[in-house]
């Protein structure tokens, strides 16, 4: 491994996060922390100049409320989200850069070298400003972004690259604070997305806190008292705790004791597995409509049969989830890696495009050709198994491993829709034309035509709004949000009616190029979409300088 040029794959999680790396035989493996756990509690805690990240802040996230932030991943691209500490506002991203730094100082450590490259895995349904927040997160730590990719396909990755069969599976990913749901075909080692959906504000957090809810309405009731645990700090502290505890008790057994200490009165909770499950049934139903949905979808696409159901994320473990899965849909289901797989499958996924660039790299030499230039797929195949042979061997890598890797093909799709808002002729209304749409396969690249609203009009404004509609037409623009807009200088003296394309072209890391066109004319504007909704860039600077003085343990 030392030595070995290296893209690890980073799981930044909402509640706990995991860093992995391919090995020389092909094998992703995660890395252990300084405290030797496989995962880390993405919780930061400000204790001056250092930043206390992972168990131990965890452990004072309510006894210090000012001091330490938890769950910062639900509010990633959020640009009126800021936790204030000593008058210095901090954004998602540069708390999450705090995370991403643990976890490569920790595996730098543990390695002897350097972690520099990554791919870092978001929810499915991020949209631009997310994905651009995460990749904002990783440049504050000092990282080198390869790419974001979603986690349910990372995880499918790592399932793929272990299936001989040709399968579809669906991919049920509760974690501890999203859900995201996925299917994905597998054949003949290309992994395609199909469909996908979920909640960036519903996870394994929600379930404690519905016992947080029941053990503090419990010890009321027990004890007569009118005081709420729930206003104390150090009570509220010890019941989440306790929480997470009894959940992860109720997976083995059908009930659990819980001892609750509050203003100087002690009370014995029982808590059986039927109460949890009814305290927390219309959360596993919330999950159960999305799966239904992205089923939905990918039948209408031509995907009617769901082979397996891979659980992946902690909570999957809750035997309530097997269970309502089992009753609805009655498919085979696999708990694959839970807390692993996403962080592993990025590794692999990570593997697979530094292996693809220094095969290019190979080509270009045994060719005289400059490495743009070089298509794998257009050289002749002995070339190409020379250069996989020449670069496996330069990198210390099992020769099987890296073709296997290599041959692996990955498709995603949009995870929301892209329009311009237009005028609807039949009711001179505003609308969203959406011209990407969600669940379209990527990379997207579309065409769609639009007429000047008067004559001798001298400009358009392409205005680009993001939706979650998987409609051509959505009546009422403020159900998306505006992400860009240009501005198409047109011609003199043109007539009402005159035709503008406007093209689309969505990369698969979700990057977004637009162009407006006046095919006549051929005046064109160019712009690539990038979002203003996150961090600004000012902020950005001061939390890079910032960044130089603080110490992450």
């Amino acid at each position: 491994m030392k030595g070995q040029e290296t893209v690890f794959g980073i799981d930044l999680g909402t509640t706990y996060s995991c860093i992995a790396y391919v090995d020389e035989y092909g094998k992703a493996v995660v890395i252990p922390n300084r405290e030797g756990d496989p995962t880390t509690p993405s919780v930061v805690q400000f204790a001056g100049g250092e930043r206390i990240v992972g168990k131990e802040a965890k452990n004072s996230a309510v006894l210090a409320p000012g001091e330490v932030v938890e769950m910062v991943k639900r509010q990633m691209g959020d640009p009126h989200w800021r936790f204030i500490h000593e008058g210095i506002e901090y954004s998602p991203e540069e708390i999450s850069s705090y995370i991403l730094r643990k976890l490569t100082d920790d595996a730098s450590e543990y390695l002897g070298q350097p972690v520099k490259d990554v791919v870092i895995t978001c929810p499915a349904y991020f949209g631009i400003a997310q994905r651009d927040a995460t990749a904002k997160a990783g440049e504050l730590a000092g990282l080198n972004v390869r790419e974001i990719i979603n986690e349910p396909t990372a995880a499918a990755i790592m399932y793929g690259l272990q299936e001989e069969d040709n399968k579809t599976v669906l991919v049920y990913d509760l974690g501890g604070g999203t859900f995201d749901v996925t299917v994905i075909d597998i054949k003949d080692s290309a992994i395609t997305v199909i469909a996908t959906g979920g909640d960036h504000n519903l996870g394994g957090r929600n379930w404690d806190e519905a016992i947080v809810q029941y053990l503090a309405e419990q010890w009321k009731q027990q004890t007569g008292s009118s005081d709420d645990p729930l206003n104390s700090e150090e009570t509220l502290q010890d019941l989440w705790g306790k929480a997470e505890d009894a959940k992860k008790t109720l997976t083995a057994r059908q009930e659990t004791t819980i001892a609750i200490v509050h203003a100087g009165q002690r009370e014995k909770v029982v808590l059986s597995r039927e109460t949890f499950n009814n305290l927390t049934a219309d959360l596993l139903e919330r999950t159960i409509d999305f799966t239904k949905s992205c089923m939905d979808e990918a039948r209408s696409r031509g995907y009617g049969r769901i082979d397996e159901i891979l659980l992946v994320g902690g909570s999957t473990r809750m035997p309530q989830v097997a269970q309502r899965l089992t009753a609805e849909f009655d498919i085979h289901q696999r708990i694959f890696d839970p807390d692993q797989a996403v962080a592993k499958g990025a590794a692999l996924y990570g593997y697979k495009l530094l292996l693809g660039e220094k095969i290019k790299t190979a080509i270009a030499d045994m060719t005289g050709t400059a490495t743009e230039q070089v298509d794998v797929e257009a050289v002749d195949q002995t070339l190409v198994d020379q250069a996989v042979r020449q670069v496996a061997e330069e990198q210390g890598l099992v020769l099987g491993s890296a073709k296997k890797a290599l041959d692996m093909k990955v498709t995603n799709v949009a995870s929301h829709s892209f329009g311009i808002i237009a005028t609807d002729p039949a009711t001179n209304r505003e609308v969203i034309s959406n011209i990407v749409l969600v669940n379209d396969p990527l990379p997207a690249h579309k065409t769609r035509s639009y007429r000047t609203a008067e004559a001798n009009q001298e400009t358009v404004e392409l205005q680009v709004i993001e939706n979650t509609y998987s409609t051509a037409v959505v009546n009422d623009p403020s159900l998306g949000e505006e992400i860009g807009n240009a501005v198409l200088n047109l011609p003199y003296g043109l007539p009402q009616g005159a035709r503008i394309d406007v093209t689309f072209e969505l990369q698969r890391d979700g990057r977004l190029h637009m162009t407006g066109r006046h095919p006549d004319s051929n005046s064109v504007i160019e712009v690539d979409i990038q979002t203003s909704r996150g961090i600004s860039e000012e902020e950005f600077q001061e939390a890079k300088s910032r960044a130089k003085n603080v110490v992450i343990s």
